[in-house]
């Protein structure tokens, strides 16, 4: 955040300085910006239009000195040399920081044989001072240096000026992006519907059964026989069989022969 909150003070203070000047003295701001230390993003010093009215005049290829640091990289540069500017050496060191965060842009681990060719460095001692000390201390990239592999695994990488057309692919991205994601949403919610008409009659069935446990216990308890009653009542097949059976032996007693 705070690179961010620097890079829009520094482009601020360079537009209203080119909103004032033209000519060379618009030439001397372009240099002097293009090799700041700090400045990564120069579109919209590009969209001045003191800094258009360049165009068609002596000082032209000074716009197209910026629109390289705006959008290219050092072998551009290097390919175009004989229609641009000489650069200082603060304009080369700038112009190769902007060449690592073009190459974050696409590849999140990046070989040193790469970088070694990309920026013109002769040896990896020399790779890896440049990636520590105006890389990853200026803040413009995060990453892990891995000298065995000899790669740099890119944590974060500061954001260049789009390139013309290069708007309208990124929405073409997230217009593909939100339609997978609403895709995503509806299978979800789909997802939580089922599950919600799961748990819906998975407790109807909890309940339908803890209702007929409850009614197999009633039945139980209204089929229970009473406390007074013994296994021995029921030998006679009915409980008053003991009772007739008491009265059959005193009848007996009775009907016995006197003695004499």
């Amino acid at each position: 955040m705070e690179i961010e909150q620097k890079q829009a003070q520094l482009i601020d203070h360079f537009v209203k300085q080119a909103s004032t000047l033209q000519g060379s003295s618009l030439v001397s701001l372009i240099v002097q910006l293009t090799s700041h230390n700090s400045l990564f993003a120069f579109s919209e010093i590009l969209a001045v239009p003191n800094v258009l009215q360049l165009q068609g005049t002596e000082h032209a290829v000074y716009i197209d000195m910026l629109r390289l640091f705006a959008h290219g990289t050092w072998s551009d540069y290097k390919s175009n040399a004989s229609l641009l500017p000489p650069l200082v050496p603060d304009q080369i060191n700038k112009l190769k920081q902007l060449t690592v965060l073009s190459l974050a842009e696409t590849n999140k681990v990046l070989s040193y044989d790469q970088l070694l060719e990309q920026l013109d460095l002769s040896n990896v001692r020399e790779l890896e001072d440049f990636l520590i000390n105006e890389c990853m201390y200026m803040g413009i990239i995060k990453g892990k240096l891995d000298h065995l592999k000899r790669s740099v695994e890119v944590q974060f990488a500061a954001g260049r000026d789009l390139k013309p057309g290069q708007l309208g692919n990124i929405i073409e991205t997230l217009t593909d992006w939100l339609a997978t994601t609403d895709n995503v949403l509806l299978t979800i919610e789909e997802k939580i519907k089922w599950a919600d008409k799961k748990c819906e009659l998975n407790a109807t069935h909890q309940k339908e059964v803890k209702d007929r446990v409850e009614e197999v216990k009633k039945s139980l308890s209204h089929n229970r026989l009473p406390r007074e009653y013994r296994v021995e009542d029921f030998m006679f097949g009915e409980p008053a069989g003991l009772m007739d059976y008491e009265e059959d032996r005193t009848r007996m007693k009775r009907r016995r022969s006197p003695r004499y």
